[in-house]
């Protein structure tokens, strides 16, 4: 009678309903806060350098997020084509976090040092040049950008904020690590870093 008596009060239903999908997830979620492996970066993981750092803000900019992924799911199809699956203490430097679920072209997680600077280069300017069957838009206007340094020290000083561990001297040095470099040489210096941690170990 009480369980009738529940469903015939809609206020009632829908007020016990949200209690119990916030206590769901807070059971879900709150263990990740203090879980080891979601909060400390697995061996060998720093900080993006400069360049590194540059070329994943255009990788923003220029929308690549929105048509690759950077999430390989546990599953045998997507280890097998990508390779060694996402893993929480890699992005824990990722301010913010570019693992997206639209995949309008491959995932690039594991992309770091599978083609030349070369190819990567080629692609992005044409990339029907050395992928015949690509809907991908090209990208000439990097190659003649210049990357004006004046900011990325300040970006460094905010990611160190929430957490990046950039030193006194990254900071300092960091106009001076991309001064006379072309946005190209930002984005191809990103993308060749991306995932190669993991992807020696497979």
């Amino acid at each position: 009678m009480k369980h009738e008596a529940i469903e015939k009060n809609v206020g009632l239903m829908i007020i016990l309903i949200i209690v119990s999908l916030l206590f769901g997830t807070l059971v879900e979620l709150v263990p990740l806060f203090f879980a080891k492996e979601t909060n400390e970066p697995i061996a060998g993981l720093k900080p993006l350098p400069a360049l590194e750092l540059e070329g994943r803000d255009i990788y923003v900019r220029e929308g690549c997020n929105t048509c690759h992924s950077q999430m390989i799911r546990p599953l045998r199809a997507e280890t097998e084509r990508y390779g060694h699956y996402s893993v929480a203490g890699e992005f824990v430097y990722d301010h913010p976090f570019l693992w997206g679920s639209k995949r309008t072209g491959p995932d690039l997680a594991r992309v770091g040092k599978r083609y030349s600077d070369d190819w990567h280069r080629a692609h992005m300017y044409n990339p029907r040049d050395v992928v015949p069957e690509s809907n991908m838009p090209a990208f000439p206007w990097l190659f003649d950008n210049d990357i004006d340094g004046s900011r990325t020290g300040t970006k460094m000083a905010g990611l160190r904020k929430v957490g990046v561990p950039y030193t006194d001297e990254d900071i300092a040095g960091a106009a001076g690590a991309v001064e006379g470099k072309k946005e190209i040489d930002a984005l191809v210096a990103y993308l060749q870093q991306l995932g190669t941690l993991l992807q020696s170990r497979r």
